[in-house]
């Protein structure tokens, strides 16, 4: 209830506590409190962090990266006296900032907020939570690993986080990764004690009660559709529909529980367990039929909803008893370590993956071409998922840095099966080779799930087990429904006659329309041949943006016939981004790529424009930019601008000038504090010829040299800064200078 400009004075000397209660009465005056959690940053973290110019909400910067660094005890709060309140709890008060959360190593964090004391902190971050990474993980024990299946259990299975990414792991522990991509996937042995604090889950607890409720509705529903059938005589002629529901009645009468049943190993050899056995809601039987392999007839009396991407209900569990200590991990072993002999069906499953192979252009053509494409005689890596219950699962899963054996991706590729909620799929130098093959069957499988949401899929290495074009064309092949789609590779294979011929069903195969929309590639200094990329395109209408990366064009006409098919079978093109491309000696494309009326943005990302080019060259580039109106942005980083091509260019938006650029990136270029104010002066010129307006809104500057004179700088970026918004960094260019030179 204090007046406007009391706040204004009592903010500053307020405690985090007390200036977090303090929020709704600031914003009720029309006060901001952005400029003090910006100084609380500056006089805490004494970090400058990155990208700054992007954060709208400082406060809730502080409060997050406050909390972890509390968690991690990185940070002591009594070392500054607006943290030390002993009204504030740093984790319970921050934590309903957190929307993001790193946890590292042994995994202490995990065992922090799992524990009794921060019962309410858990609550909290079940609820705000959303993106949970893992770095630089280590081995740990039994007791660490149980703490992790309570965290992952609260926060995805009954709470919000929607995304789970691992970073730099050189030599995973296999259970504890399969354990964490597992519980990401929605699955959980429902056997196991998940105890919080002692005591079973209460969210499933209460989840069990309802389904207690409906076990008894449905049993006595069941006894009495029983009497109906008893009462019509066993001997009774039955017409297909009442003998198959018959059967069902049988097959349906008191089950035991998974673990419990026999049947599953003794009817392995006569039920293949392909991947569709455990689609989630892909068939009309319960997760725990699905998941045990059960002898399944071909018609239920009632569908269930699918379980994936949603919370659903622990399988009820008897009263009183809990699970061996032991038992808590058998799940996790059994997925990591099991024979695979012992859980294909080597016959049935052998005779399918021959109908139905990934690299195939249509059901009936497999790819014997690859390492991995019909290796160990069946579907990749059948999972012992047959005690598994699921549960809500994440949406994105990124994997960074983490290597995975060939059994770790047939694991992933039957989780991938059956994760209808899974959206967007990061792999980034994970060693895949010819186990791409793997992570592709799952994918495949997953995307004839009706319920199937996979759109995104990106994919990174340093070596190339195939042709990038070659493995673009089959992935669009198997996924037609992907919406963005990329393929990076540093280097060709280490072994270039150990390296897997194209296998024509690969490389000429008719790619069914897509509805991508984003394309990306880098390839391992490869050719780029348009014939190869024409297909791709033809089954592209809806793409709207191509990146092609570290490519080499074979010949002259190459880049012309490029565009000539951009044109004809991708109308709908917005953004199209050359980078390590050298097009030094294609000016006339480079153009033509400047008028075309279709495209918003276009990079030039160190592809030497200027290398052999003429002041003739960059007047028409100028000229042909003032005339497109329908061009936003324009990239030139690292293509040897200097001052005087920078000083040019601004006359793109002179008084005779069409252009609706908004933003120019001239990155890397060589260009110095004088160059940069005489830009300056140019563009407040023009401006004043247009009567104030200008549609430039933004300038990108990272990496020049303008720590050569500070002075001058700083002057032609305060100029700058009354103009359009920069972007710029403290780069220190004569450092850069010696390191290259210590590598030439």
């Amino acid at each position: 209830a204090l007046p406007g400009h009391l706040l204004r004075v009592l903010l500053p000397l307020l405690t985090v506590f007390h200036l977090e209660r303090a929020e709704d009465a600031a914003r009720r005056a029309g006060l901001s409190t952005q400029p003090i959690w910006r100084k609380l940053w500056d006089d805490v973290m004494k970090t400058r962090p990155p990208n700054s110019e992007s954060i709208t909400c400082w406060r809730k910067k502080f409060l997050e990266t406050f909390f972890s660094n509390v968690l991690h005890g990185v940070l002591d709060v009594s070392t500054d006296w607006r943290l030390n309140d002993r009204h504030f709890s740093p984790l319970l008060h921050s934590s309903p900032h957190v929307s993001q959360l790193t946890l590292c190593n042994m995994l202490q964090g995990a065992v922090e907020l799992t524990a009794e004391h921060n019962h309410r902190v858990l609550e909290n971050l079940a609820g705000s939570l959303r993106i949970l990474k893992f770095r630089h993980l280590l081995s740990c024990d039994q007791s660490v690993r149980r703490s992790l299946v309570l965290l992952l259990h609260r926060l995805i299975h009954h709470g919000s986080v929607s995304q789970v990414s691992l970073y730099s792991w050189p030599v995973p522990d296999t259970v504890l990764l399969v354990l964490i991509l597992t519980m990401s996937a929605g699955f959980w042995r429902s056997g196991n004690a998940l105890a919080c604090h002692g005591s079973p889950c209460g969210l499933c607890r209460e989840e069990d009660k309802g389904q207690s409720q409906e076990s008894a509705q449905e049993g006595a529903e069941r006894s009495c559709n029983a009497e109906q059938e008893g009462s019509g005589g066993e001997n009774q002629k039955r017409s297909p529909k009442e003998a198959d529901a018959h059967m069902d009645s049988a097959l349906s009468g008191p089950r035991s529980p998974p673990l419990q049943n026999p049947a599953c190993e003794e009817t392995s050899s006569e039920v293949p367990c392909g991947h569709s056995s455990i689609q989630g809601g892909s068939s009309p039987h319960s997760s725990s039929e699905q998941l045990s392999c059960h002898p399944i007839p071909r018609k239920t009396r009632r569908r269930l909803k699918p379980a994936v991407g949603r919370k659903r209900r622990c399988l009820r569990r008897s009263r009183g008893h809990y699970a061996d200590p032991e038992d808590l991990y058998d799940f996790v072993f059994t997925v990591a370590r099991e024979d695979n002999s012992g859980l294909l069906d080597k016959t049935r499953t052998t005779e399918r993956e021959n109908t139905e192979n990934w690299t195939s252009s249509s059901p009936g053509s497999p790819c014997t071409g690859h390492a991995g494409c019909k290796k160990r005689g069946g579907p990749a890596g059948i999972l012992s998922l047959k005690a598994a219950q699921r549960f809500r699962s994440v949406s994105t899963l990124e994997l960074f840095s983490v290597p995975l054996t060939g059994e770790t991706c047939r694991t992933l590729s039957n989780l991938l099966s059956s994760w209808v909620s899974l959206e967007n799929l990061v792999l980034s130098y994970n060693g895949l080779n010819a186990n791409i093959s793997c992570i592709l069957s799952g994918l495949r499988a997953l995307s004839r799930h009706p319920e199937c949401r996979f759109r995104a899929l990106r994919v990174s290495d340093v070596f190339s087990h195939m042709p990038c074009m070659e493995l673009v064309r089959c992935v669009l092949s198997a996924l037609p429904q992907l919406h963005t789609l990329s393929i990076s590779f540093d280097l060709k294979n280490q072994l270039e006659a150990g390296r897997p011929e194209a296998h024509p069903g690969c490389s000429e195969a008719e790619i069914p329309e897509s509805c991508l929309e984003v394309l990306e590639m880098r390839f391992p200094r490869e050719p780029l041949h348009t014939a190869l990329l024409l297909p791709v395109l033809k089954a592209s209408k809806s793409l709207q943006q191509l990146s092609l990366d570290s490519a080499t064009l074979p010949c002259p006409q190459e880049l012309g016939l490029l565009l000539e098919v951009l044109k004809e079978c991708t109308p709908n093109l917005k953004k199209l981004s050359f980078h390590d491309v050298n097009l030094a000696e294609h000016q006339k494309e480079v153009l033509l790529l400047l008028q075309d009326p279709g495209l918003q943005e276009i990079t030039f990302s160190f592809c030497r424009l200027f290398e052999s080019s003429t002041a003739e060259f960059l007047s028409e580039i100028i000229n042909t930019v003032k005339r497109n109106s329908s061009l936003k942005s324009l990239k030139l980083p690292g293509n040897r601008l200097g001052n005087h091509r920078l000083v040019a260019l601004a006359d793109i938006f002179s008084e005779d000038s069409s252009s609706s650029l908004c933003q120019l990136d001239v990155s890397s270029n060589c260009i110095k504090p004088d160059g940069l104010l005489e830009f300056t002066k140019k563009l407040e010129g023009h401006i004043q010829q247009r009567g104030g307006q200008l549609p430039f809104t933004h300038l990108r500057l990272f990496q020049n040299w303008l720590d050569q004179d500070a002075e001058t700088a700083q002057e032609a970026l305060r100029r700058l800064r009354a103009v359009c918004s920069v972007v710029n960094d403290a780069w220190d260019s004569s450092q850069a200078f010696a390191d290259y030179i210590s590598v030439m």
